[in-house]
């Protein structure tokens, strides 16, 4: 199986990469339109800030490439906020894939911190991307944005609201926690995702 990582300037490509090949997988970390397109897995990945994050991707014009890709695609914390529409954060226009808009947490609440860091957990799983994975299983992470609830949401998690853990849409797939810093929970999403047809 050809995995591809998308790399650009905001991807947390190493741990994805060493996740990967602690679970056996061999992953290419690439830019290559040919290798992307050829992949049978794309693993998009991304941290920080989704403003530059999105320019880097239009830069190497990666964000029309992405957008025509036809096998299954997982977008990893920015990953998945550039596949919605718009995100608030530096007022950034997405790829426009999944229909759904990333907001910020705001809270007047002591006892939530922005950003959300650590452990919660994701429920209201629908997905053949959680088999084997329990209702309220935990999972990693780090953010101060997220993906509003709707249509494509296949998973919840709770901070201050709920919103989308996991988004769906044809062969896109957003996960908004890392599933490579997520233990066993983490790996066990990976694999399924790599075992979808």
């Amino acid at each position: 199986m050809e995995i591809a990582i998308i790399k650009y300037n905001a991807g947390n490509v190493q741990s994805v990469q060493y996740a990967l090949e602690r679970l056996g997988y061999n992953a290419t970390v690439t830019d290559d339109y040919a290798a992307i397109q050829r992949a049978d897995k794309v693993i998009f990945p991304g941290v920080g800030n989704a403003y530059s994050a999105m320019e880097s991707l239009k830069e190497k014009n990666l964000d029309e490439v992405i957008k025509q890709l036809t096998q299954p695609v997982l977008g990893i914390c920015v990953g998945m906020q550039l596949m919605c529409n718009h995100s608030e954060e530096n007022n950034t226009t997405g790829l426009c894939i999944i229909d759904l808009n990333v907001k910020k947490f705001i809270t007047e609440d002591k006892k939530y911190k922005v950003p959300q860091m650590g452990w919660n957990n994701i429920y209201n799983l629908s997905s053949p991307l959680f088999e084997g994975v329990k209702e309220n299983s935990f999972v990693y992470y780090v953010h101060s944005f997220f993906a509003e609830y709707g249509k494509e949401t296949i998973a919840i998690s709770d901070y201050i609201i709920p919103y989308s853990a996991v988004i769906q849409k044809n062969n896109f797939y957003g996960v908004q926690f890392h599933t490579e810093k997520s233990a066993e929970v983490g790996d066990k999403i990976l694999l399924n995702f790599l075992n979808l047809k």
